[in-house]
Formats: structure tokens, C-alpha cells, sequence
């Protein structure tokens, strides 16, 4: 490989830029904009106003998301799911399962998964 090539493939890891534009490439994916510029113009300054506290981060998924999602997870109706079902939730969502801080012989409940998914979910985008 390329001292300019490897040069290239670091700033692009130091920088997070790979998962950046594939964040930003969900969230077209999923609204799908008439105009898909403006929109992660738009979503790029959710993401500065955020880190300001003037604001929330750009969300793929809102509380109704969310609660389908636990609903799916808690199969039967318990109110409440494992801790291993929350880590694969994080992972499917692309989110980080580091420094999780439930036992295996905790239950989640929906207010607490919601919680903690919007917790991840903004920890995913101060990274950047």
C-alpha cells in the first residue's frame, strides 16, 4: 500500500469518518428527503447545535420506534427483557455496547431501554 493511501485510511479512522457517513447515510435511507443536501445540511447542524445543548441530535429512531422495537424483544409480554437482548438491540442499532452497566440477572424495562437507547444514541454522535 501507498504511503499516501495508508496517510489517507488513517485521517479517515482518526477522524471517524466511515461511521459518520454511514450515521448520516441511515438517516437518508430512512426519511428519505426530497432534497437529501439540505438534509444533511440540516442534520450536520442538529449535530453542532447539540454539542452547544441547543438541541437534539438527529434520531433514526423515536419513541414509537423504540417501543416496537422492546415489543419485539420481549416476545412474551413480560414488560420486560434481558440484558443480553439489550446488547443485541445496541448492536443492531450500530450502537456501542461498551461500558454497559447491567448484570446478567437484571430485567430491562421499556422506559429503562428507551433511556439508555437515547443515551447510546447520543454518545454515538459526540464522537464526531
Amino acid at each position: 500500500m501507498a504511503a499516501g493511501e495508508q496517510q489517507g485510511r488513517e485521517y479517515l479512522r482518526r477522524h471517524r469518518i466511515p461511521e459518520l457517513l454511514q450515521r448520516l447515510g441511515a438517516l437518508l435511507l430512512y426519511h428519505r428527503p426530497e432534497r437529501p443536501r439540505e438534509f444533511l445540511i440540516q442534520a450536520l447542524e442538529r449535530v453542532k447545535a447539540a454539542e452547544r445543548a441547543e438541541g437534539e441530535y438527529p434520531y433514526l429512531m423515536d419513541e414509537a420506534n423504540l417501543a416496537a422495537m422492546f415489543s419485539l424483544l420481549d416476545v412474551v409480554g413480560q414488560g420486560c427483557i434481558r440484558p443480553a437482548q439489550y446488547r443485541e438491540a445496541l448492536k443492531t442499532l450500530g450502537l456501542s455496547t461498551d461500558g454497559l452497566q447491567f448484570g446478567d440477572d437484571v430485567t430491562i424495562t421499556l422506559d429503562v431501554f428507551k433511556e439508555e437507547v437515547k443515551k447510546k444514541m447520543r454518545e454515538s454522535w459526540t464522537v464526531y
